[in-house]
């Protein structure tokens, strides 16, 4: 009985690993569908659900390699320290058989179905590895590289489904997921204000820089949302001039998320500010009920 606790111990730390609450960014990957309207295309619909288990699968492969690099780091961090590796409830040579083993099978399964999302699939994987080895150290640089990745992701919804991405799509991720990373690097910048130094590349940002260009990037989102929603081409394919209403909830989940960043003092992992806050999910979910809608009823 005491082994089977342990053992159960040491599968839960290495599911631990795969850090799953993050495949919530993953879902990037269902946006050219969304955007499209190519529900009713039950192909289309199984080969993303294919590229997003594929997608999250190579990802945890990244997860575990970044805290393999990040161990004596995340020693040094309040949180982080927790994690299986960190913590040493979790030995090096087992994480590095993990990333052999997840990265070949996804690889290697992604080049026999589908050549353009092997494409991307690799792509973002040796991106991240050199992010993980020396590219995250560098400020700035490190943002776009993560801002990168959510394109990427549309990329990968695209190569299996055959559809096209529009300027906006790529535009309006990429602006927001630098938003993102900027929110979560004033975690790390507060941190180091508290006499805790949790990464190397800290010493290019500093409170007012990160302040202002979260501002900067909040009103950069919101400005390309409107002009998406009023553009000449966007109107002709949907079909309508409404879709604008729609940004009322794009401005209210910016906001929502900037008192949580300057207010409340809690964007560290922007995965975990979306799970947990219960106003976000609500602003989300009817921004998408109103721009389902709008685009397929008005």
């Amino acid at each position: 009985m005491v082994k089977q606790d342990k053992k159960g111990l040491a599968l839960g730390q290495i599911f631990k690993l795969f850090r799953v609450h993050q495949y919530i960014k993953n879902l990037f990957i269902f946006m050219p569908l969304l955007f499209s309207f190519s529900f009713s295309d039950v192909s289309n619909n199984i080969n993303t659900f294919i590229a997003f288990a594929l997608f999250s699968l190579l990802a945890s492969s990244i997860y575990i390699f970044n805290d393999l690099m990040d161990i004596e780091e995340d020693k040094a961090h309040p949180i982080k320290k927790n994690r299986p590796l960190a913590s040493g409830k979790v030995t090096k040579q087992t994480a590095q058989l993990l990333i052999i083993l997840i990265s070949f099978f996804v690889l290697s399964t992604a080049l026999f179905i589908n050549l353009n999302l092997f494409a991307v699939l690799f792509v973002y994987f040796i991106l991240n590895i050199a992010y993980s080895l020396k590219l995250k150290h560098i400020s700035i640089l490190d943002i776009f590289i993560i801002a990168t990745g959510f394109v990427l992701r549309l990329f990968a919804g695209s190569a299996v489904t055959g559809i096209e991405l529009s300027m906006w799509i790529i535009i309006m991720t990429f602006l927001l997921a630098i938003f993102l990373a900027l929110a979560k690097r004033r975690d790390d910048v507060l941190l180091s204000l508290a006499g805790q130094e949790t990464r190397k590349n800290i010493d290019g940002y500093n409170l007012e820089f990160i302040n202002a260009s979260i501002v900067l990037m909040a009103g950069v989102v919101i400005v390309s949302y409107v002009q998406y929603t009023i553009s000449p081409e966007v109107i002709a394919r949907l079909g309508t001039e409404y879709l604008y209403l729609t940004s009322f909830f794009v401005i209210l989940g910016v906001l929502r998320y900037m008192q949580i960043t300057f207010v409340e003092q809690n964007s560290g992992s922007p995965t975990k500010v979306v799970i947990r806050d219960t106003f976000l999910k609500l602003t989300i979910m009817f921004w998408l009920l109103s721009f389902i809608g709008i685009a397929k009823f008005i």
